[in-house]
């Protein structure tokens, strides 16, 4: 290589903004010798390099091997530029130069040099605000891009001597760390009676009296506030259930450490790499030793994560119980509290203590959820530590707006050939989550400068993100539910092809205008054909049947035995003695409120139902829940199925079912049986449409594969079978994830649209 001089200009896109880059930046260049200088600007990084070709050529490769860890580079580009001879390397005031934007950095959790500082510099002792280059909070501080001090909720807090010193010291592990702050200068938690504390340990001992006391603390998290009481605290945590009006759904908790994590829950090395990261999800994991039963009432499994916020690690120091709840802090199916005021109001009926801080959160960020299936993690919840990160296409996505589903929302917007998903927004039939919706996306539009030319939206027409969607009155597409779902896992893997899809779920509206929910397609971004499907069963009471899965048993045997099941069978005796049975099967016969569905979750309902685990359910999925938690292990038998044409028919299942409930086999083997019988049911028809198309690739969506005995064993089998098997890792198989599969499939079909414009064009 060339000894003489030269300039390169470096451009690079991807997460690189609030995870310490350019300070990153600045030591390469020093190590390599390099002049020049770096900034940020809403693209990303930009980088004038000077110096011999060998030397540019170490640095650049430098930069993409030795990125911080939170960093992720998606591209990075080299062009000659004009030498301009500069005597060093420096840091540049970040520049705005177009509607293009870089990556939002999520909230990184604390690092471990900073939990160090905690007990070596005086001007941070104990201080439970610290932050560094490389960790603290990010996406739920910011306002407006670049990323710098003044666009975020630390504007207020103005730098003492000691912290811009730091600030401006390129040897400092906090040069440019945009939150840096210190006793002095930063946050401070705010007492019930109006004072500040900026003590963590002292703060930390106030706060554990009251949780090993029994009591109930709302604690202003990096997103959010938490409801905490000590997790091993029968009592603490029904009263908790009681105030919150959280009857049955299962509760997070908070452990020390990973050591303190193994004494309770089984926990394998994939397992323990999700719970260390540097995200700290909340991980669902199997219970060894059970804490208070309230807790995950049975389930046999509880989500557990790992302290993310200094104060956290400073409170297990002081708390004598092992294992803390920590649920969000909010009115069940409310979006969670993020002000001091509305926590006071609204918290201060259910805690005994109320602690916020008087530093704003100004985008509300739930704590993400994360499973493990086959030794890889699948997202449950995409919110803190993972939104806003993007999921880069091989499409051009500028300017569509993906609506979302109606439950578990996320929406979407496109930029460029990257697919932006919000944090989780939760259930838009509650009037608060809507108005969160509305306000996110306006967030949306002006952090990341879009402006919606093209709308995506699920195509039911009762949704609200559907309603939202068309009163922007721009163009829409409208796309079915679990064509969306299929699209969704195919962008995450940059598919655009022909595959089998395989969608499971509970509810989506239908090209017949029936619910649709057991379906196998062969699929590809533009559109679908229904190969295979579950056999429709009437819902007497539709939406009822969600909150009261007898309904659905009741559906299926009535429509496969008639009321005979319901005299020769004493197995359905487990269903509840209601009186009204005679009204169903007027509802059913007559077609009145009794809408028909293949879903695969009112299947799972039903077992669950006639099997005596969940007749009545206190939340959404409790009964697929139970029937899963129930399985025994080792078991290889399952039930018969019919396949009659194009529907999978459910007969012969139920009736062996019925028997072995007649015949008093373990509920754990009959759940397992059932279990086995859809896996084995995914092989059968993967088979039969490969045979017919010859397609091998097999997508699996839907929020039946949240079910981690069904996804990791539908995996195994289809694979060992020679197929290959892509199902989610980046976005969530259930209606999380739909947002991501609307918009790709806009895409698609606009880029056909104006390819087909093109080309009927006159030369």
């Amino acid at each position: 290589m060339s000894d003489n001089i030269s300039a390169f200009r470096i451009s690079i896109k991807g997460l690189v903004q609030g995870v310490g880059f350019r300070p990153f930046v600045y030591r390469m260049a020093m190590k390599h010798q390099i002049k020049g200088w770096v900034e940020n600007n809403n693209e990303g990084v930009l980088i004038h390099a000077e110096g011999t070709e060998f030397q540019l050529r170490d640095f650049a490769n430098a930069i993409s091997l030795q990125a911080p860890p939170a960093s992720h580079i998606s591209q990075l580009d080299m062009a000659n530029a004009d030498f301009q001879s500069f005597n060093d390397f420096t840091i540049q005031k970040s520049s705005n130069l177009s509607d293009h934007v870089t990556e939002v950095s999520p909230d990184i959790a604390v690092c471990e040099d900073c939990l160090q500082d905690l007990t070596s510099q005086p001007h941070r002792f104990n201080y439970p605000f610290i932050n560094c280059t490389n960790c603290g909070p990010r996406f739920s501080i910011i306002r407006a891009l670049p990323y710098d001090r003044s666009m975020t909720s630390m504007a207020p807090f103005g730098m003492c001597a000691q912290c811009a010193k730091e600030y401006t010291d390129i040897l400092d592990r906090r040069f440019h760390a945009q939150p840096v702050a210190c006793l002095h200068c930063g946050p401070a938690y705010v007492l019930p009676d109006g004072s500040f504390e900026t003590n963590g340990e002292r703060l930390a001992s106030m706060l554990a009296r009251t949780i090993d006391s029994g009591k109930i603390l709302a604690l202003k998290g990096m997103g959010g506030f938490h409801l905490i009481c000590d997790a091993s605290n029968e009592t603490a945590v029904a009263t908790l259930r009681f105030r919150k009006q959280r009857d049955g759904k299962p509760m997070a908790v908070m452990m020390a450490d990973l050591a303190s994590v193994l004494k309770y829950f089984a926990v394998d090395e994939s397992e323990a790499e999700v719970l260390q990261s540097w995200r700290r999800p909340i991980v669902l994991l199997k219970n060894k030793e059970e804490l208070a039963f309230s807790v995950s009432r049975g389930l046999g499994s509880t989500g557990v994560m790992l302290p993310y916020m200094p104060l956290h690690y400073q409170l297990f120091q002081q708390l004598k119980t092992k294992a803390i709840v920590m649920t969000s802090g909010n009115i069940s199916d409310e979006p969670v509290v993020i002000d001091d005021k509305s926590a006071l109001q609204n918290l201060g009926q259910i805690a005994d203590l109320v602690v916020g801080y008087n530093r704003e959160i100004y985008n509300r960020v739930d704590d993400s959820v994360v499973m493990v299936v086959n030794q890889e993690p699948r997202m449950i919840r995409r919110s803190r530590s993972y939104a806003p990160s993007p999921i880069s296409v091989q499409l051009q996505t500028e300017g569509i707006f993906a609506a979302g589903a109606e439950l578990v929302n996320t929406f979407g917007i496109g930029k460029g050939a990257q697919i932006i998903l919000s944090q989780h927004i939760g259930d838009l039939k509650n009037a608060e989550t809507m108005a969160f919706y509305e306000e996110s996306f306006g967030r949306f539009q002006s952090l990341f400068r879009f402006t919606p030319s093209l709308v995506a939206c699920d195509s039911h027409p009762d949704y609200l993100s559907s309603q939202f969607a068309r009163s922007l009155e721009i163009p829409t597409i409208e796309i079915q539910h679990h064509h969306a779902h299929i699209a969704s896992c195919m962008a995450e893997y940059g598919l655009d092809e022909p595959v089998i899809g395989i969608a499971l779920d509970g509810t989506g509206w239908g090209d017949d205008a029936t619910i649709w929910g057991g379906e196998y397609f062969l699929a590809d971004l533009n559109g679908y054909k229904r190969m295979y499907h579950f056999d429709p069963v009437p819902l007497p009471g539709g939406d009822q049947v969600t909150k009261q899965p007898w309904r659905t048993a009741f559906s299926y045997l009535y429509k496969y035995f008639g009321m005979s099941a319901f005299v020769e069978d004493d197995a359905v005796k487990l269903l509840p003695d209601f009186k009204d049975l005679p009204l169903l099967t007027q509802m059913i016969d007559k077609q009145l409120n009794s809408p028909l569905s293949s879903g695969a979750g009112r299947l799972f309902d039903a077992v669950a139902a006639l099997t005596g685990l969940c007749a009545v359910s206190s939340y959404h999925a409790e009964a697929p829940m139970r029937l899963e938690a129930v399985i025994k292990p080792g078991v290889q038998g399952k039930y018969l199925i019919e396949i009659e044409g194009k529907v999978v028919v459910f007969r012969k299942l139920f009736r062996q079912l019925l028997d072995d409930l007649n015949n008093k086999v373990e509920t754990g083997i009959i759940a397992a049986k059932f279990h086995n019988t859809i896996v084995a049911l995914n092989l059968l028809i993967a088979r039969k449409i490969s045979q017919q198309t010859s397609c091998k690739k097999v997508v699996l969506s839907g929020g039946s594969f949240q079910n981690k005995y069904l996804l990791e064993h539908t995996e195994k089998l289809l694979l060992r079978a020679g197929f290959e098997v892509f199902a989610h890792q980046k976005v969530p198989t259930n209606d999380g994830g739909i947002a991501l599969g609307q918009l790709a499939i806009a895409a698609k079909r606009r880029a056909i649209s104006d390819q087909n414009q093109s080309n009927s064009k006159p030369y």
